[in-house]
């Protein structure tokens, strides 16, 4: 993400979106209320004197649309903000839909900007210099290529490896597994982008080293008990100490959601609940504040995180579309690693 203007003074910041994820980030710093500026397409107001029959053409144009909805669509990745125009040439008053994706800028005009939102547009452009994460999970009979996103994981390809019965004594010496698997990566991979292969057995291994053969750097291969998305999870959770899952949000969050719900299960250094945690911050105990992305949207919590900072405890946002987001879902939505019991 670039920001391309700031003046909070008048509620203003101008952004645009580089990346996949900062359509994710918009998503998460938009709330219903706002004034959104950008181009867009719309049918010229049609004439008096035309006829009902006629459809205007479609025309560019500079709209703001006071936000009543938004949508986001992780499959396309894609924001939908619908609204009423507010400024224009034309259609004052007008329900209108402006769609935003990677490539495109536009205003946003807040009555008041939280902390929290301001705090995620430098987290959006900090994160746009690292690079995503590539998975291959496989063993003999199947593989799964997944990315490690900002908010989350995505399967993106599962190949079978069609290697017994009839199929695999037809097929030539040339193992059409591996070249088929690279086939998808192909599109997927870019310039210091980390691979991790993983699974169980030496098929990582052997497919590692045809990666090699081929040119492709950044690969680090992991031993997991399971394959598939089960082992891509497993890699993050339990392979905290590779330096590459460290660097990723997902990763950290994924680990310090973890290591949450060690604490709460043996009642030990944790604190979960509005009331709880609130009692813990003001006490000055709370290392670590998780709080998932949907809450900071949905509520106001500005002061909670001013009194954790002000002691020297650190927030940390969880995205809500990977498995320890859902985990602390369904704590309500935040929760406290401590420095000591209250």
């Amino acid at each position: 993400m670039r920001i391309l203007g700031k003046d909070i003074n008048s509620g203003n910041v101008r952004i645009l979106l580089e990346a996949d994820e900062d359509v994710w980030h918009l998503f998460n710093v938009l709330t219903v209320g706002d004034l959104v500026t950008a181009s867009t397409t719309r049918r010229e107001e049609k004439q008096a004197d035309k006829l009902r029959a006629e459809r205007a053409e479609k025309k560019r144009m500079t709209l703001g649309i006071r936000m009543e909805k938004i949508e986001f669509s992780e499959d396309e990745i894609r924001l939908r903000v619908l609204g009423t125009i507010e400024t224009g040439p034309q259609d004052i008053g007008q329900h209108h839909t402006l769609l935003f994706e990677t490539g495109d800028d536009l205003l946003i005009t807040k009555t008041k900007w939280k902390d929290s939102q301001l705090d995620r547009l430098d987290r959006a452009v900090r994160d746009s210099r690292k690079p995503k994460i590539l998975f291959i999970s496989l063993d003999q009979d199947d593989a799964t290529i997944a990315v490690l996103r900002q908010f989350g994981l995505k399967e993106v390809a599962s190949i079978r490896s069609m290697r017994s019965g009839k199929q695999y004594e037809e097929k030539t010496k040339e193992d059409s597994y591996h070249s088929e698997i690279i086939s998808k990566i192909e599109p997927l991979v870019s310039e210091n982008m980390p691979i991790v292969l993983l699974g169980t057995g030496f098929e990582k291994e052997s497919l590692a080293e045809e990666l090699k053969r081929r040119g492709y750097k950044g690969m680090h291969v992991h031993h997991t008990g399971q394959s598939g998305m089960a082992g891509v999870n497993e890699v993050i959770k339990t392979g905290m100490g590779a330096g590459i899952l460290r660097e990723s949000s997902v990763g950290i969050e994924m680990e310090a959601v973890e290591k949450l719900m060690g604490e709460i299960g043996k009642d030990g250094l944790a604190a979960y609940g509005p009331e709880e945690i609130r009692d813990s911050a003001a006490a000055g105990a709370v290392d670590t504040l998780l709080v998932l992305d949907s809450a900071l949207r949905e509520k106001d919590l500005d002061d909670l995180i001013r009194t954790v900072e002000a002691q020297q405890g650190r927030v940390l946002v969880v995205s809500g579309q990977h498995d320890a987001g859902k985990e602390l879902s369904a704590l309500g939505g935040m929760g406290a690693l401590l420095r000591y019991k209250r």
